[in-house]
């Protein structure tokens, strides 16, 4: 027997969409800054913008990801990409750029990919971790293929408020709250605990004394 497969809503679209796109832009940042040439910050702009929405797609069983069967999601992080290719200078002037486009991905991708992993049948708490990887998975990619450790693994306050965001955002799902409340309820728990993570320089723990291996 098929299985009926969830339509996304417009809204849940739209956000996916705008989150891509930022996403993409701070992927693109990242190639220009390493000396890359067109088709390499394309691949970072794509990796970045859709490397957490392609995994959460395959894990809670949504194939194929969004990323294959919508062209718009691959128009964005192209549009992206050459936006930052030829705009880079005026960008890259912006020394905290790259986090700040970074830090709103985050925010919205944790909601979307939670909000989606609810419409496929998982629980608060799977839906809340897919919430999670989907705003961590592309910018991990982005950081290996551009030879970087990845951001969430340096100390920063990264995965944490992108958790945080995605259980605000299956709660409110799982209570019937209106998603107008929703959204920028949970996106605005991560963007202002990521921002202020930046601007106060609050780190994760790390682990104290000199590494014995």
């Amino acid at each position: 027997m098929a299985v009926a497969v969830p339509e996304p809503s417009a809204t849940l679209v739209v956000l996916d969409l705008v989150g891509i796109f930022v996403f993409a832009i701070s992927g693109a940042l990242v190639a220009v800054r390493k000396g890359l040439d067109l088709f390499g910050v394309l691949v970072l702009a794509g990796t970045t913008g859709l490397g957490g929405g392609f995994l959460r797609d395959v894990l809670i069983g949504a194939t194929p990801p969004a990323a294959l069967a919508d062209w718009r999601y691959l128009m964005v992080p192209v549009t992206a990409g050459l936006v930052t290719f030829v705009f880079h200078p005026a960008l890259g002037r912006l020394e905290r750029v790259v986090n700040v486009f970074d830090a709103f991905g985050l925010a919205l991708f944790c909601v979307t990919g939670a909000l989606k992993a609810m419409a496929y049948g998982l629980g608060p708490v799977p839906a809340a971790l897919m919430g999670m990887v989907t705003g961590i998975g592309g910018g991990m990619a982005r950081d290996v293929l551009a030879g970087r450790v990845p951001i969430v693994f340096r100390g920063e306050l990264y995965a944490t408020p992108a958790l945080a965001g995605a259980f605000i955002a299956v709660l409110g799902e799982r209570y019937d709250q209106p998603t107008y409340v929703v959204v920028p309820l949970a996106a605005g728990t991560c963007l202002v605990w990521r921002l202020l993570a930046m601007w106060r320089d609050w780190q994760a723990p790390m682990p104290a004394g000199p590494a014995s291996v």
